[in-house]
């Protein structure tokens, strides 16, 4: 299987004061290290494109995308797909990233939006995807305001479909500490839920299949406990199985 898997990556500028004097400093920081490093050890082959290489260097056609078995989409919002630097800084017309990823499904191409501040509609709104094409392919509706929940005291999922090869052997969840809150499609299917909420819903989109997971794949809703669960790889290999073309 080969994935492209797109996000989970940020910059940060830190501003110290001591006393009278500051200074700033910068790192860089990627969060899907494990995950990616999990997925690789079970034979899963992955082009990793941090968020800000998206700007300058997403595929520009769906023959480009159709090489990949499944796309997962994790803590990067839509605007960094639709300002690239192109069309930002200099105007160009280009391909719309997320139309392209939207007839890749079509065309019967696996996706994956895993949750996040910067996932579905996301903090403050302003992962906004609610309001892309990406809307009518994920099988869950969005919200229109700031969906997170935080759940600092931990909440464990429940599965609610124990027949599904996913979550056949997952009767008992380690703690998550938040998700973004979603509502499934009719035509869906939910296989978890957590605080009463979907967790993680499949579905179809035309020839390709379609799923979204409500939390984390790595710090910080998922909690050291999720991170060494014992099912973490075969969870994820089983949603890309369960996805792929």
């Amino acid at each position: 299987m080969r994935i492209l898997f797109i996000g989970e990556s940020w910059h940060i500028h830190m501003i110290h004061s001591k006393g009278y004097d500051s200074f700033t400093s910068s790192k860089y920081e990627e969060g899907a290290n494990h995950l990616l490093s999990c997925l690789r050890s079970s034979g899963v082959e992955i082009d990793y494109m941090p968020a800000h290489v998206v700007q300058i260097n997403f595929p520009k056609t769906v023959q480009e995308l159709s090489v990949y078995d499944a796309i997962v989409i994790s803590d990067i919002g839509s605007n960094t797909f639709l300002l690239q630097n192109k069309t930002f800084y200099n105007m160009e017309i280009i391909p719309n990233a997320l139309e392209l990823i939207k007839e890749y499904v079509a065309q019967g191409g696996g996706l994956l939006m895993i949750g996040g501040y910067l996932s579905f509609t996301g903090i403050e709104a302003k992962a906004n995807y609610k309001n892309t094409v990406l809307a009518e392919v994920l099988p869950v509706e969005m919200l229109d305001c700031d969906d997170r929940v935080e759940l600092p005291q931990g909440c464990q999922p429940v599965t609610t479909d124990n027949k599904h090869n996913i979550t056949a052997q997952l009767t008992q969840w380690p703690p998550l500490l938040g998700y973004n809150k979603l509502i499934s499609k009719p035509e869906s299917t939910a296989l978890v839920e957590i605080n009463g909420d979907p967790l993680l819903v499949l579905g179809n989109y035309k020839n390709g299949r379609v799923a979204c997971f409500a939390s984390d794949c790595a710090p910080h809703w998922g909690s050291p406990q999720f991170m060494q669960w014992e099912h973490y790889t075969s969870f994820w290999c089983n949603i890309l199985n369960s996805i792929k073309k």
